[in-house]
């Protein structure tokens, strides 16, 4: 019973990090093509968003590791 725990904990883990990731690195995408396409500047803010929402992704992956293993 104890292996099953782990297992889904651990499952749990790692669909909140693919779901932060994505998600930020999304968001920094979108809003990079939206405020390119306002203010014509084409690739400027798509990868200033990208590197925004990956870095963003990244410390939120941070958190979530330390604090699931906070629990242990």
């Amino acid at each position: 019973m104890k292996g099953r725990k782990n297992a889904f904990k651990a499952m749990a883990l790692y669909s909140t990090i693919l779901a932060q990731l994505t998600g930020s690195i999304l968001i920094g995408i979108f809003a990079g093509r939206w405020l390119d396409g306002t203010w014509k500047t084409e690739p400027l803010f798509l990868i200033i968003g990208l590197l925004l929402g990956l870095t963003a992704g990244i410390f939120s992956m941070l958190k979530t590791v330390n604090h699931f293993n906070s629990e242990d």
